[in-house]
């Protein structure tokens, strides 16, 4: 908005990116999501939205696997972008956020501007009969809710399947920089470290003194 750079230098483009190595392209053309007005708040508001209720509710404590959901999402976003006309993914980020997010938690009632009332796993669709209403095209939306769905049936679905396992595991070095490591149940501290073995605090060592 302020002009210091313009979506020219930041929209998906192929050929930029390997031929110009212009290898931000395949980052920034999430973070753009045009000009200030109705679309870009409501992309905003859903992004903050759900991206928030995911992390502090299925992630809880899985930072690592939170990271690794963008990072699965985006990879698979960029893939597509290769073989279509697609400038800018940031909305069909959001739109994948939202559809993870209405499938862990399907009982849950929604209500869409005061007009509509459907339960949780409608509500990308709905966002994407919003956005056709807004005269938007609807590959993006399209796209955002195709990458939720199979980041959802690979990491909820397949897994609890007869013959299923888990496909989709987070690098270790992804765990190792975001998760809090575990603590060792068979570790044993030096004798100087149990708390019995501590010094009394200063209050206790002057009682004893005045005894």
């Amino acid at each position: 908005q302020l002009e210091f750079i313009t979506p020219f230098q930041l929209y998906f483009n192929p050929d930029l990116i390997f031929r110009k190595f212009q290898i931000w392209r395949l980052i920034t053309n999430f973070l753009f999501f045009g000009p200030l007005g109705f679309s870009f708040f409501f992309n905003m508001i859903f992004l903050y939205r759900y991206c928030r209720m995911l992390e502090e509710g299925s992630f809880r404590g899985r930072t690592a696997d939170f990271v690794f959901m963008f990072l699965f999402g985006g990879f698979l976003m960029t893939l597509f972008g290769l073989f279509a006309s697609l400038f800018f993914l940031g909305q069909a980020f959001t739109i994948m956020l939202v559809y993870v997010w209405s499938r862990r938690n399907p009982y849950i009632r929604m209500n869409f501007f005061g007009l509509l009332n459907f339960q949780a796993p409608f509500l990308p669709w709905v966002l994407m009969g919003f956005s056709l209403l807004l005269g938007n095209s609807i590959i993006i939306d399209l796209l955002g809710i195709a990458v939720g769905h199979i980041y959802y049936f690979l990491e909820d679905v397949f897994p609890n399947q007869p013959g299923g396992k888990k496909l989709l595991l987070t690098p270790s070095f992804l765990k190792m920089v975001f998760d809090t490591p575990e603590e060792d149940p068979n570790y044993n501290p030096l004798p100087e470290d149990h708390p019995e073995n501590q010094p009394r605090d200063q209050d206790q060592n002057q009682q004893q003194h005045l005894q």
